[in-house]
C-alpha cells in the first residue's frame, strides 16, 4: 500500500496482493507495483481457507489524482472477514463468488497501471 502523499503528491493506492498458504512458506503474488510498503500479513484461523475478496476502489476523479484500488478484504471459510489494512479511500465492491470451503482460493490474477 502507497499511502497518502500529500496534495502535490502521486498517490498510487493498492500496489500488489500476496497470499500466504497455512504453512507460511508458500506464497502466490500479484504483479507489483514500484511504490508503498508491504502491510503485516493476517492470517483466518486455523484449518480454515480463504474463500472469498473484495475490493475497495476510489472511483474516477476525472483532472484529479485517481487511485483506483486502495484495499482488499477477505473471508475465510467459517465467515471471519480479515482487513488487508489499506486507505480508507473509495468505496468496498460487491463480495466475489464463494470457493467450496474444502477448496478455498488457489491462485490470483490482477492488472496494474
Amino acid at each position: 500500500v502507497h499511502p497518502y502523499q500529500g496534495f502535490f503528491g502521486d498517490d498510487t493506492g493498492l500496489n500488489g496482493v500476496r497470499l500466504l498458504c497455512d504453512t507460511g512458506t508458500d506464497t502466490v503474488t500479484s504483479s507489483v507495483g514500484p511504490y508503498g510498503d508491504w502491510k503485516a500479513p493476517v492470517w483466518c484461523p486455523r484449518g480454515e481457507r480463504l474463500v472469498s475478496f473484495r475490493l475497495r476502489v476510489e472511483a474516477s476523479r476525472g483532472l484529479w489524482d485517481d487511485t483506483a484500488a486502495t484495499d482488499m478484504a477477505v473471508r475465510c471459510s467459517w465467515g471471519k472477514v480479515l482487513d488487508g489494512q489499506g486507505l480508507y479511500r473509495g468505496n468496498w465492491g460487491y463480495w466475489s463468488d464463494v470457493c467450496d470451503p474444502a477448496c478455498g482460493v488457489c491462485g490470483i490474477r490482477s492488472r496494474v497501471d
